[in-house]
């Protein structure tokens, strides 16, 4: 049984282990315990099996733009579609708080990611050159109309 709700503190140790199975540079504790408590722009979300979590979201929503900061699910419950159930219900938030566009980056190199921002309707609509610090890989910028 998966279930989608808002992060909590609580949470950050199970996202840690999220965050650095999935990423060569990951974010610390200490970054998303800011998100969680201080940033009134962030909205994350946590997907969870069985009481635990194996993804998480993140959207900055100011006025009517959202941003995914970053999407996770851990590689051990990859190819089970919780990454578009997770990325549905942050759509679907970010339209709940009056977000008209959506945009995120994505490593050039992930065409598993783009092909699901796709079945969204993330269309490219730009690159950011050597974004990504660990290897200098660009990103591409997409983007969807939420309304």
């Amino acid at each position: 049984m998966t279930s989608i709700r808002k992060m909590t503190l609580e949470d950050i140790d199970e996202v840690m282990e999220v965050e650095r199975a999935s990423f060569a540079v990951p974010w610390t504790e200490g970054t998303f315990r800011q998100e969680v408590e201080d940033n009134p722009y962030a909205h994350y979300y946590v997907i969870e099996k069985d009481d635990h979590v194996v993804g998480y979201c993140g959207l900055w929503l100011v006025i009517d733009e959202a941003h995914v900061t970053n999407i996770a699910i851990h590689p051990e419950a990859r190819g089970n579609k919780f990454g578009e159930q997770l990325f549905k219900h942050s759509c679907d938030e970010a339209i709940q708080h009056g977000a008209i566009q959506l945009s995120l980056e994505v490593r050039v190199s992930n065409t598993a990611a783009q092909h699901m921002y796709r079945k969204f309707g993330l269309v490219p609509g730009g690159i950011r050159k050597r974004y990504y610090t660990d290897n200098g890989e660009d990103a591409l910028v997409m983007w969807v109309g939420l309304k």
